[in-house]
């Protein structure tokens, strides 16, 4: 392993930013492998920076003074990619009009990049399976056989092995590819190289166009750090430049309310918590929420759920003949509730709070009484409990029903009424949000 000096040196020279133990596990492996000849095979999620990887490799190897190029296998039509890698003779096909040399022919003595490899045809895959094995190639429509010296770096973002097992990809190619692999990290597993990849990007941005860089809070920090960036440093980069020239004028940081118009699917993108049931069980799906929002809405529930809890015992108290001295002794604990008048009662078969006349202490003429002390609640074993918990049952799903409203309603008017947006900040589609605005009958401004 390198000393950590040598690593950030690479990393000054070539713009690399973070600090990553992943990322610094590839840039080793990466600069060891650098000084040999060896095939490389970079594997990593678009937009990850594999192309950097291999620039890399070629600036610090022996073949740094020779040609390098960088080839999407993707990007280059079936019926004529044979012909771009290693040419072609006059009269070969439609169009050929003159001899062409090709890539592998260009880059004698250097370095050739072959980005998507999995995308490469099978019939070429043959092809390059007879360079990596003999330094040989031959033009399409010729039968001369030609000796190239090129080192290959190759590149993909899928998997390879299925892409063997499917029948896509040749395995004896895959091994001689694979003789050194390189596996670049997502950005979302690098943590808080996000931030520092952010205020590059912005402050870049910032000084080519001659404006003050954004900042965020750190709320907002933290909700670009969660999000999982599925188009990786490209996707961050177009995101900052975003920002930058659309909030320039904002003299504050950044806010979460802010930041979220820019992260396109935030709550389903976020590793966050998701809450299921209710109404969030629909055709398309469960709803996901983020994180805060979800601990913000049990923190409201369990709040209201004390304030209940307190009502009750409240005017179970005023109902009872000793009810006031207990509210005496305990007055801090009822500060701020009131008895609600609307109070709604049990099931009329459950006996949860009998009626007053039952609790007043019975004397016979001559006899003591039984008991000086209420029996305040008297439930039955069975059928009473399933009565209360259907109740309860019940109203929570009420509650639930009136929470999303509530939470639609905001959104809406916080967008100012755009569906787009709100739709955006609640975590579902336009579609699931106008089907909700329909069953709860909300007004739009």
């Amino acid at each position: 392993m390198l000393s950590n000096p040598e690593i950030q040196s690479i990393k000054n020279r070539f713009g690399i930013i973070g600090n990553a133990p992943a990322l610094n596990y590839a840039l080793n492996i990466a600069l060891q492998v650098a000084a040999t000849d060896l095939t490389v095979l970079i594997t990593g999620e678009s937009g990850s920076g594999k192309e950097s990887f291999s620039k890399i490799i070629h600036n610090l190897s022996s073949r740094k003074h020779g040609p390098f190029i960088a080839i999407n296998c993707g990007a280059i039509p079936e019926g004529t990619i044979d012909s771009e890698l290693f040419g072609h003779v006059k009269g070969s096909f439609t169009g050929a009009i003159e001899d062409r040399k090709g890539y592998f022919e260009i880059t004698n003595g250097g370095t050739i990049f072959l980005d998507e490899i999995a995308e490469m045809p099978i019939g070429t895959q043959a092809r390059l399976l007879r360079v990596l094995e003999n330094k040989e190639f031959i033009r399409v429509g010729s039968s001369k056989v030609q000796k190239t010296d090129v080192r290959v770096v190759a590149a993909t973002n899928v998997n390879l092995i299925d892409a063997v097992q499917r029948g896509k990809f040749r395995e004896d190619l895959y091994y001689r590819l694979n003789t050194v692999p390189i596996a670049v990290p997502p950005l979302r597993e690098r943590g808080s190289d996000i931030d520092m990849l952010f205020r590059k990007f912005t402050t870049d941005f910032a000084e080519r166009y001659r404006i003050t860089p954004v900042t965020l809070t750190p709320e907002a920090r933290d909700m670009l750090i969660s999000y999982n960036f599925p188009g990786n440093i490209r996707q961050l980069k177009n995101i900052a430049e975003q920002i930058q020239i659309l909030e320039a004028e904002n003299k504050v940081p950044i806010a979460p309310t802010v930041l979220v118009k820019y992260l396109p699917n935030y709550a389903s993108s976020t590793r966050s918590m998701t809450l299921l049931g209710g109404a969030a069980g629909t055709a398309n799906g469960p709803e996901s929420f983020n994180e805060r929002e979800l601990l913000y809405k049990i923190l409201f529930d369990m709040r209201r759920d004390v304030n209940d809890l307190k009502k009750l015992v409240l005017k179970v108290l005023n109902n009872e003949a000793y009810g006031s001295d207990i509210l005496r002794e305990h007055d801090g604990l009822f500060n701020g509730i009131e008895a609600d008048s609307a109070f709604v009662k049990p099931h009329s078969d459950t006996k949860l709070l009998p009626s007053h006349s039952q609790h007043q202490p019975t004397v016979n003429s001559g006899q003591p009484t039984q008991s000086t002390t209420p029996n305040i609640i008297q439930i039955s074993p069975y059928d009473d409990v399933e009565d209360i918990a259907h109740e309860t049952a019940e109203d929570e799903s009420l509650s639930l029903e009136q929470k999303e409203k509530e939470m639609i309603i905001k959104a809406l008017q916080r967008s100012n009424g755009k569906r787009k947006y709100a739709a955006q900040a609640l975590g579902i589609s336009e579609r699931t949000l106008y089907r909700k605005i329909k069953q709860y009958d909300i007004e739009e401004e």
